[in-house]
């Protein structure tokens, strides 16, 4: 009885020496019915493909609403832009803008040309052959409801004046004079009749523009859009949202 009575003391003293869950363990070994994780799989080759095959097509989407709806690719052709745009240069134009203010440049269906009358209103000049019926670029100079003044008086300093202003031009070629030739000869200045725009050429003496009788006011709707970049060639790309408050870049041709 005694040794039993020692014996139980002795199970009681090292059992108070151990932690609750020590005590646990040592009463009842621990089951877990938990089962070990499963590690995740690798996707399969084929979840791969479709998720790439998605990718590219919306990839591709995006690409064709963007060249359809908002950039359209330009090859320039003539030297009436130089030295900002070069024959053989190509550019971006978008069909997608708020409205057009003096400087921009335009891609334009020169289908029609417009004029104005004693009163100061356009109308449609009707030719009987135009050699100009084509697509033009050129860069607006006023806006309807603007007044526009070309001064050649001193062919050394010709003066080319919106609203009783001289405007700055860096971007016109340098020795290029703006004289007045064609039907507003003799007209200047005059108002820009609204939903019409005076444009020119940046290479002033080498420029089929408004003051030419195959050219004339262009209309809002003879507008294909607004050029944006220049992206050919690679080495000088460039914008042209801000070019009318740059100087042109001279190049080696």
């Amino acid at each position: 009885m005694e040794e039993n009575n020692m014996l139980n003391e002795t199970e009681e003293e090292i059992k108070e020496g151990l932690s609750p869950e020590q005590s646990d363990k040592t009463a009842e070994p621990v089951r877990s019915d938990e089962k070990p994780k499963e590690k995740h799989t690798k996707k399969s080759l084929l979840d791969d493909v479709i998720e790439i095959a998605e990718s590219t097509l919306i990839t591709i989407f995006v690409i064709v609403l963007v060249f359809t709806y908002l950039l359209h690719p330009v090859n320039i052709v003539g030297h009436s832009m130089e030295p900002t745009l070069y024959g053989k240069d190509r550019i971006f134009m978008t069909t997608v803008y708020f409205g057009i203010k003096d400087g921009d440049i335009l891609v334009i269906d020169n289908n029609a040309v417009y004029l104005v009358d004693e009163k100061g209103e356009a109308y449609e000049a009707g030719l009987a052959y135009n050699p100009i019926d084509e697509c033009i670029i050129k860069r607006v100079i006023a806006c309807g409801g603007e007044e526009i003044n070309i001064d050649d008086s001193d062919p050394d300093h010709c003066k080319v004046m919106v609203d009783g202003k001289e405007i700055d031009e860096p971007y016109i070629k340098d020795g290029a004079r703006t004289l007045t030739t064609g039907p507003f000869a003799g007209k200047f200045p005059f108002k820009v009749p609204e939903g019409y725009y005076f444009v020119m050429g940046d290479n002033r003496e080498n420029s089929s523009d408004s003051r030419s009788g195959y050219v004339g006011l262009i209309k809002k709707e003879q507008i294909y859009g607004k050029a944006v970049m220049r992206y050919s060639p690679l080495k000088e790309i460039k914008t042209l949202f801000n070019s009318y408050k740059k100087s042109s870049d001279e190049r080696d041709v």
